[in-house]
């Protein structure tokens, strides 16, 4: 009895010692996070992109090409801001289009909601506020990864304003309803603290060390974890109070809700509007499946996949990503198209305070 008594005071000393050591260790990493998050957005952010009043919120966006042009609008994924889209942008202001990436906040340098409301609609109708300001009609709307979920927001909330829609390896989560994750339950707890959740960020999101380490994990071709992409991710981590909105972001974006095909179908199966559903054939995050279902649910979409490619096409495979974009620009024919069933005019709807 006295060996076992030992023993379990034992476990216990040692089970003691590494909470400690794990809170200490996120402690260092919270403090290094607000020792590197000092400066003012408009300090921070790329000379290129220019701030608009935007709603309630200023948002950084980056505009190339004629006035005149067709406008594509780009949507980035988590994590990822407006210059992920820069070869691109390049690419089709050459041709004659005008581009516009915003940045979708709490990501980037646009202003974050004192809310923190980040919900698919609150940010489906920052992207709409975005056209307004920027008086953009006639949009091919390009939304990326988890960003198409508030891209395809914009979509049923003011259909009429776009013309065409792209979906870039869609996180749009149509399938995920009733599925119950263990690992969830967990999490409740975790981001329900906000200390604790934003150390975890700190110890991994938005520490630079981790940049290359994450980004190589969700593309195929590993030649795109260049020093250049991972400084380009890493450029935002120097915004005042970017871990703490992050985690603000993460927590509703993990206890949520997923969206059941069986509501959603019906608003994806009225669109009406020319689609390209453009994939990665080697994606791990959005398997390849989901797109191809995607492209089934959504009336005449187009499909392109792309080989040896995964969740980041932009980047890690540019030429084959902006010939797949041009075509289906140049050669779809755009018709003027009815509302989904849920599109309701700007005024009707109100608005969030």
């Amino acid at each position: 009895m006295r060996r076992l008594g030992t023993l379990e005071r034992k476990i216990t000393r040692i089970a003691a010692i590494a909470v400690a050591l794990v809170i200490v260790t996120l402690g260092w990493f919270r403090f290094a996070a607000a020792d590197r998050e000092t400066l003012k957005r408009s300090l921070a952010c790329p000379l290129n992109g220019r701030f608009v009043q935007a709603g309630d919120l200023q948002m950084f966006v980056q505009e190339d090409g004629p006035p005149e042009g067709r406008t594509v609008l780009f949507v980035h994924g988590t994590g990822a801001w407006s210059q992920i889209w820069r070869r691109t942008m390049d690419t089709l202001a050459a041709s004659g289009f005008h581009v516009v990436a915003v940045d979708m906040p709490p990501f980037g340098f646009s202003e974050r909601p004192e809310n923190a409301d980040y919900s698919d609609e609150a940010q489906g109708r920052r992207i709409l506020d975005v056209a307004e300001a920027l008086h953009l009609t006639g949009i091919t709307l390009v939304g990326h990864s988890f960003g198409a979920r508030p891209a395809m927001e914009a979509y049923f909330l003011d259909s009429l304003r776009f013309s065409r829609l792209v979906l870039v390896d869609a996180a749009l989560g149509l399938d995920e309803m009733g599925k119950v994750r263990p690992q969830r339950l967990m999490l409740r707890t975790v981001l329900a603290i906000a200390p604790l959740r934003n150390a975890l960020v700190a110890a991994t999101l938005t520490n630079p060390a981790l940049t290359g380490r994450l980004l190589r994990r969700l593309v195929s071709n590993r030649a795109a974890v260049t020093p250049e992409n991972i400084a380009m991710f890493q450029r935002q981590f120097t915004v005042e109070r970017t871990t703490a909105s992050f985690g603000a972001w993460l927590r509703p974006f993990l206890l949520n809700h997923e969206r059941s095909m069986v509501v959603m179908s019906p608003l994806y199966e009225s669109i009406g509007v020319p689609t390209l559903i453009l994939w990665g054939e080697s994606d791990a995050v959005t398997p390849i499946a989901q797109g191809r279902e995607l492209a089934k649910l959504i009336p005449g979409a187009t499909m392109v996949e792309l080989p040896d490619v995964g969740h980041i096409p932009a980047i890690e495979a540019p030429d084959k990503f902006d010939a797949a974009l041009m075509t289906f620009l140049t050669t779809t024919q755009v018709a003027s198209a009815a509302p989904v069933v849920r599109a309701a005019s700007r005024a009707q709807k109100k608005r969030r305070p």
